[in-house]
């Protein structure tokens, strides 16, 4: 378990990025799809630009909410369940 007196930083990214209500839909949207998906099909679900959309899953990685991988041509983004005090 991380200690909030280690890093402060960890749990203000973490609040900072769940403040915002796309991202907690694009984390329910992961969720109820299985915890992973395509950014592509997580930017098909939204109104946003692509580069919203973009920019959304950048925070909620920074943040050590999500994790991504490329496959191929496209980018995969998985629920970290299990938030490391190590993340970025």
């Amino acid at each position: 378990m991380c200690n909030a007196a280690v890093r402060p930083d960890a749990y203000e990214a973490a609040f900072s990025a769940l403040a915002h209500p796309a991202r907690r839909r694009v984390l329910l949207t992961a969720y109820f799809n299985g915890g992973s998906m395509a950014a592509g099909e997580i930017a098909a679900m939204f109104a946003h630009s692509w580069q919203t959309t973009t920019r959304h899953l950048q925070v909620l990685e920074v943040a050590g909410l999500l994790s991504s991988e490329r496959q191929g041509r496209s980018r995969i983004y998985r629920l970290q369940r299990r938030r490391q005090c190590g993340s970025r």
